[in-house]
């Protein structure tokens, strides 16, 4: 019994998850364990055989409890006081795609192939998307 090794970029496949109404966390778990590949059974960690997520009705994503007053997105600029910080509230009424986004890349890993996995993330605001010629596939949460 022989056992068989992925190639990376081999047959990927286009899903659409649908963020309305579901947790913003949870649609970030799902999209991140498409990116990875972790729902083939041809699954490796060290390969990257992940498939393309687009991720649609980002601006309906919900966060639960208190995050839209609680929550942050800080980043620093490297220079003497140059923290920015915006409240989750803003950032999801002016850019909920970003705010999809960070979720998604702080599920992945942090070297190489997460960073290879994000670029095959597409998220929209709305319903539609550009990637009708694809042919993707929707996927049930």
């Amino acid at each position: 019994m022989s056992t068989t090794m992925p190639k990376a970029g081999e047959n990927r496949k286009w899903y659409i998850l649908d963020a309305a109404n579901k947790p913003l966390g949870r649609t970030a778990t799902v999209a991140a364990s498409i990116l990875r590949g972790k729902h083939k059974v041809t699954f490796a960690p060290h390969a990257d055989c992940g498939d393309h997520v687009i991720i649609i009705n980002a601006e309906k994503a919900v966060l639960t409890g208190k995050k839209l007053e609680q929550k942050y997105y800080r980043h620093h600029s490297g220079w003497v006081g140059g923290l920015k910080e915006v409240q989750y509230s803003k950032l999801m009424a002016e850019n909920p795609e970003k705010a999809m986004m960070l979720a998604v890349k702080g599920m992945l890993p942090g070297n190489s192939l997460g960073r290879t996995a994000l670029t095959r993330c597409r998220v929209f605001r709305g319903a539609e998307h550009t990637h009708a010629a694809q042919k993707p596939e929707n996927w049930t949460l």
